[in-house]
């Protein structure tokens, strides 16, 4: 209980409008997660734009991550080849072989906005950063789904889904945003393997 809490976007923050909410007028399914980290929202921004899948992964807690294969883990630094997104790129996404997410909205340091397409229903995604506190980040997360055919069982279903992935991702991102490591950077030079976009 203690973790879905500390997932649990406050009532203000779920009445308030987000970039991308455009995307979908009326969407038949709304969910909203927010937590706090150490670090600034300049400081978290790369480590939110690097995530997804072929690239740094989804941030897990290292106790669950030591049950997972080595090149199952996410990464614990920030690498220079995945924190080059610009509206348009196409990233691929864990929802099947061919499904992807699209850049929609990209306004350093402070969100980041996906669109996808999965058969009818698309699906807007917002990571937005506001600075908590003197040095700490509030982080926002809301995806929009619409139209949807069975809502009951996308809320319940997906819902619990959605609520497990963030409550690790909270986890595993404030053990990379630990102060005695916040800043640790990967800087690789290794050539960049261009995105796909969409014509």
């Amino acid at each position: 209980m203690r973790y879905v809490e500390q997932v649990t976007a406050r009532p203000a923050e779920v009445r308030a409008p987000r970039p991308g909410d455009d995307i979908i007028t009326g969407p038949d399914v709304v969910m909203d997660r927010a937590f706090d980290v150490p670090g600034t929202p300049a400081e978290v921004w790369p480590w939110l734009l690097q995530l997804g899948k072929r690239r740094a992964g989804w941030y897990l807690p290292r106790r669950v991550e030591r049950l997972l294969p080595p090149s199952r883990r996410g990464l614990r630094h920030v690498d220079d080849r995945f924190t080059r997104l610009t509206v348009g790129d196409v990233i691929p996404d864990w929802g099947g072989k061919d499904e992807t997410f699209t850049v929609a909205e990209l306004e350093p340091p402070e969100h980041l906005v996906y669109r996808s397409q999965r058969g009818r229903t698309t699906v807007s995604w917002a990571i937005c950063l506001r600075p908590a506190g003197q040095t700490g980040t509030r982080v926002h997360l809301r995806l929009r789904l619409g139209p949807v055919k069975h809502v009951s069982l996308a809320e319940r279903v997906g819902g619990a889904f959605d609520l497990v992935t963030i409550v690790l991702l909270a986890v595993g991102l404030r053990e990379r945003l630990d102060p005695r490591g916040r800043l640790r950077s990967a800087r690789r030079h290794r050539p960049r393997r261009a995105l796909p976009r969409h014509r």
